[in-house]
């Protein structure tokens, strides 16, 4: 199960990196997953569950005008949360989530399932947007897993 986890790790050793995530829809997994390997301390500063639009607001610093314009579920959400997090965290790089879980939440033209994944590193930051069709667990670990896997394939291209 920490495959994943030990490679990223062990790339984020190997370049003196340190890492942060702000979890949304992710309720604290993907944190879960780094912090089972063993030596994460050397590599991983912490996270912040930003369940809430008040908290991703007041904490992690995403724009009120954002939330209001766009959701808490959207691209520049899950952007404004890996940024936030890489200033509040003081980290190298931070991967963040936001999402549907499931299952309520949805709106017509935001299904059940979605979510983006932001990452933010050095003067670049990005999103990638997925959509799961599984129950409530399953979305949470798939988009767990998602975000580690972009961490990785992102790491692996420095």
């Amino acid at each position: 199960m920490d495959g994943i986890e030990k490679v990223i790790g062990y790339i984020l050793i190997s370049k003196r990196m340190t890492l942060g995530v702000i979890e949304s829809a992710t309720g604290g997994l993907i944190s879960h997953r780094i912090t089972n390997v063993a030596g994460s301390s050397d590599y991983y500063k912490g996270s912040i569950t930003a369940y809430s639009n008040e908290i991703k607001n007041r904490i992690v610093g995403v724009k009120q005008e954002t939330l209001d314009k766009h959701g808490s579920v959207s691209s520049q959400t899950a952007e404004e949360l890996a940024l936030g997090g890489k200033k509040i965290l003081e980290v190298d790089i931070c991967i963040a989530d936001t999402g549907i879980a499931g299952p309520g939440g949805a709106t017509s033209d935001k299904p059940v399932g979605l979510f983006y994944i932001g990452l933010s590193h050095g003067n670049m930051t990005f999103n990638r947007k997925h959509i799961f069709s599984g129950d409530r667990e399953q979305n949470k670990k798939e988009a767990a897993e998602t975000a580690l896997q972009i961490l990785k394939e992102y790491l692996e291209s420095l």
